[in-house]
């Protein structure tokens, strides 16, 4: 397998919208669940979670990269500044920042979703993609990239595994630096 990673600007976005299917991947999320604050998300129709990804990737800095293999859509990893998902930030979550750190500082960045074809899960796609994530994250002037994966999903194929796997990021240099929760550590890479 020979995949082509790309950032997913306004002209790959048909491709995305392939990938995530009529019904907007993980039951109609759109990657809205870190964009969005519950109660304005809940508010959305899936069309207007889908428009909103859409206008995402009009911007100059696209909201994830897509993964490409023979030209079809098979992976997709939402990858930005922390400030573009302030629900990664709130008190209450997993992924909050560590004391002292500012979500809105430009050169922390967080890898908050994937989403893999469900005929192709299991395939590594995930760890090209989330390496293609690292290397555009220090391109765009990222210092520092976290994540909030999951220890064990109920399978290797499962839909949970949306936030990514431990054993994916620390086998990519993430270490763990925080745990909220048992089994969803915030792991951090710091770029040189």
């Amino acid at each position: 397998m020979t995949l082509e990673i790309r950032p997913v600007t306004a002209d790959l976005w048909p491709l995305l919208e392939t990938l995530f299917g009529p019904q907007g991947a993980c039951y109609g999320c759109w990657c809205s669940y870190f964009r969005l604050e519950p109660r304005l998300r809940d508010a959305l129709s899936r069309d207007e979670k889908k428009q909103l990804l859409e206008q995402a990737t009009q911007e100059a800095l696209p909201p994830g990269l897509i993964a490409l293999d023979a030209g079809v859509p098979v992976g997709w990893v939402q990858v930005t500044p922390r400030a573009h998902v302030p629900r990664w930030n709130t008190v209450r979550t997993v992924s909050r920042p560590l004391d002292g750190d500012d979500p809105s500082d430009s050169g922390l960045w967080a890898i908050s979703c994937f989403f893999i074809q469900s005929k192709r899960r299991g395939e590594g796609i995930s760890r090209a993609l989330l390496d293609a994530a690292v290397t555009h994250a220090r391109h765009n002037g990222a210092r520092i990239v976290e994540a909030c994966p999951i220890e064990k999903a109920k399978h290797s194929r499962s839909v949970g595994l949306f936030v990514g796997s431990v054993s994916v990021f620390a086998q990519a240099g993430f270490e763990p630096v925080a745990e909220r929760k048992p089994g969803r550590p915030l792991m951090r890479k710091v770029l040189a």
